[in-house]
């Protein structure tokens, strides 16, 4: 069985202006949103607020005003008319017609901003207010109109105007007074939204300063705010949250950076070494041909190095498995098992297989997963013990696969990074003889998360069990 993955070929593609043609700005700009100021916005929607609901609480006031002015109005209207009426009558039952005009004409005398007409039954003028306070034609005013019987076949007609400019003065006032109220309430209310919320987003741009400060050197800062804030302490949290995962990414990153260069520079060394011994001198067919079959051992030691790396690589973008018809896990392991006879019977160790399901997964991957285990198993556990392999299934759809091994124990504080990359428990152990470059149980673990699963790894009491689990598609 081969252990290595199948290799994926990538094809590159050339655009038709070149590869690694830059966008111009223009597109670039296109695309992105026009940026708005949140102050701005709350001032501006504020203010309209502002605007509509004084507006409507003004226009009340306008309009009961406007209301009263009428019934005052018509107040006038209705108790003047009724003094018409009384004087009328009472000069006429004195004098006649001539006592009702001197009647007439002296209460207009007393009475400014009000004309009156009385007519008679046929029509004909009886008294007329010869100057008027007020131009009857052009003026605001209202109108009434009255009769006075005077026991005649037809009563008099009469007209009471009044006028009511100064009302409707006073009121053209009151609704620039009011339109100017509402206008400077609304600017009070946008300027005074606008500053508290630019003194409220203070926090905000303090934020933003600190967090323009975090570069690759400074990884450790972390966003602090001299008064907390109850609305962006959750945010601050995630925030630095997220930042604690950054570093531990980027030390990963750096640590992983330099162990890459540390196993490839081993090999690299060896084959500079050789060559140059090689060409040092004349040699012979033979002595080449075994320099050059050392040095095919160290190029094949570098591939397997990079394959597993691209495949860690693909594994950490997030590529699942692709996943068959269900199969026996318990005739999966026995393949893997029969793949590592040789070392085994070197070792003088045996195998047993515990428990058996059946699971659609990626077999290629999982044998590899298997094979890593058992490798590992084989290369630390004891001469002539047993190695057992366990399948159970958990709950749900989830399925654990275990290879256990008498052997020693491993350090508990080595176990949380027994999957990490390039790390060994112990690096004292001798590795010419069975050399390996620390990737294994790494591509265990990614291969359990292709599978949705997660490894897993005790010791104790001389006994080592590493696992990973699979989860049902």
């Amino acid at each position: 069985m081969s252990a290595a993955p199948g290799r994926s070929q990538a094809s590159s593609h050339r655009s038709p202006q070149g590869e690694g043609t830059p966008l111009s700005s223009q597109a670039i700009s296109s695309t992105e949103p026009c940026a708005y100021s949140i102050g701005r916005r709350l001032s501006l929607l504020l203010a309209i607020q502002t605007v509509i609901g004084l507006g409507v609480l003004l226009a009340f006031i306008y309009g009961a005003t406007t209301m009263l002015f009428t019934a005052k109005h018509e107040e006038e209207l209705r108790s003047y008319s009724a003094v018409l009426v009384d004087v009328v009558r009472d000069a006429n039952a004195k004098g006649g017609e001539a006592e009702i005009q001197a009647k007439l004409a002296w209460l207009a005398e007393r009475r400014p901003g009000t004309f009156v007409q009385v007519n008679r039954a046929d029509g004909s003028e009886l008294y007329r207010d010869k100057a008027p306070t007020f131009d009857v034609a052009t003026s605001v005013s209202r109108a009434m109109p009255f009769s006075v019987d005077l026991n005649r076949s037809s009563p008099l007609q009469g007209t009471l105007i009044l006028d009511c400019t100064q009302d409707a003065k006073t009121a053209k006032r009151m609704a620039l007074l009011l339109i100017a109220a509402v206008l400077a309430g609304a600017a009070l209310v946008g300027w005074g939204t606008f500053w508290r919320v630019r003194c409220s987003l203070r926090p905000l741009i303090d934020l933003a300063g600190q967090t323009k400060a975090i570069d690759a050197r400074r990884l450790g800062q972390r966003l602090t705010l001299a008064e907390p804030v109850e609305e962006l302490q959750p945010l601050i949290d995630q925030f630095n949250g997220l930042m604690n995962r950054v570093e531990r990414t980027y030390e990963q990153l750096e640590g992983f950076n330099a162990d890459v260069a540390h196993e490839l520079r081993t090999p690299l060394t060896n084959l500079i070494g050789q060559t140059e011994v090689a060409l040092s001198r004349e040699r012979s067919v033979g002595e080449l041909e075994d320099t050059l079959h050392s040095n095919l051992e160290e190029l094949h030691r570098m591939a397997a190095i990079v394959n597993d790396m691209l495949f860690l690589a693909q594994a950490d973008r997030g590529v699942k498995a692709r996943r068959g018809a269900s199969v026996s896990l318990a005739q999966l392991v026995q393949q893997v098992v029969e793949f590592h006879e040789a070392p085994m019977e070197e070792r003088g160790l045996t195998v047993s297989i515990e428990g058996d399901t059946r699971l659609s997964i990626d077999e290629p991957l999982v044998k590899r997963a298997l094979s890593n285990l058992l490798g590992n198993a084989i290369r630390y556990a004891d001469t002539g013990t047993n190695l057992c392999v366990r399948i159970a299934r958990e709950s749900g759809d989830s399925v654990r696969l275990w290879v256990e091994n008498t052997g020693p124990c491993i350090e508990p504080e080595h176990l949380p990074r027994l999957f990490d990359r390039f790390f060994r428990a112990d690096a004292s152990r001798c590795e010419l003889e069975k050399p390996h470059h620390g990737l294994g149980l790494s591509i265990v673990a990614a291969i359990a998360r292709m599978h949705d699963g997660f490894p897993a790894a005790e010791s104790s009491g001389g006994t080592t069990r590493v696992g990973f689990s699979l989860h049902a598609a």
